[in-house]
């Protein structure tokens, strides 16, 4: 049985889509598509150390693939399409690798994998902080900021969804700060890509560089016809900031 909190959208006889957030998202985030993909059910996963699941270690890519293969047990599912934005698409990369026959397609949304090292030890180190706020109107500023795209209602939800109060009196998120840090980790690792037989839909953001054009090449060399890319106009958080034209995608992929 899986540990991890699951958020179901969607009716019971949809078509079953399992959903995988970011690095320091949540499960509910994927609410915006349902309503433009009402024929799905949308299995959407707080991952390790994110939301309502457990905060405990191990956080590697290894052990998010195991605790997504339990949540696929125990929804009956023997496999499915999987949508992975971000941390999620890289999870999604290394499920279909280690799983391959419980992978029907994939969607890739501006995964982040093979990232800088660099780059990664600079993110990283700037996480080892945490992130607090005095009051959740300090807090809306700089979601504000940081999601420059999206829609103020979407702004809203993350702070009532995922913003708690703490003992200290600051408000934080709900994600485990030694948690993220690994996920930057795991980010760092050498990019790989779906096995040849997997269709795959690779949505990356135009406006963010996660998305590294040699790890795309290698994906056509390896996948041929079966990679279908639309670069969207976006930065990283394409399905908020966009949720129509992502869903519309996603429905004509899966067909």
């Amino acid at each position: 049985m899986s540990a991890l909190n699951v958020h179901v959208f969607g009716p019971d006889d949809g078509r079953p889509v399992v959903a995988l957030h970011g690095v320091t998202g949540h499960a509910r985030r994927w609410g915006v598509l349902p309503e433009h993909l009402p024929e799905l059910r949308l299995i959407a996963v707080d991952l390790r150390g994110h939301g309502h699941s457990p905060k405990t270690p191990p956080w590697s890519f290894e052990q998010h693939v195991a605790d997504v293969l339990a949540v696929m047990d125990d929804h009956g599912l023997e496999a499915a399409p999987l949508i992975g934005h971000s941390f999620g698409g890289a999870i999604a990369l290394h499920l279909a690798n280690a799983a391959r026959h419980r992978v029907e397609k994939l969607v890739l949304v501006d995964p982040a994998l093979g990232l800088d090292p660099e780059v990664v030890l600079q993110t990283a180190t700037e996480a080892c902080a945490g992130e607090s706020y005095p009051d959740k109107a300090a807090a809306r500023v700089a979601r504000a900021e940081r999601w420059a795209g999206v829609a103020d209602a979407l702004v809203d939800a993350e702070l009532e969804q995922n913003l708690v109060h703490d003992e200290d009196g600051r408000w934080r998120y709900r994600w485990a700060t030694p948690a993220v840090v690994a996920a930057w980790s795991e980010m760092a690792r050498p990019a790989i890509v779906p096995p040849p037989d997997v269709p795959t839909l690779l949505l990356p953001a135009a406006k963010v560089d996660y998305v590294n054009p040699a790890w795309v090449e290698r994906m056509r060399a390896e996948l041929g016809d079966r990679l279908v890319v639309r670069v969207m106009d976006t930065a990283h958080m394409v399905y908020l900031e966009q949720p129509a034209e992502t869903a519309g995608a996603i429905r004509e992929f899966l067909g």
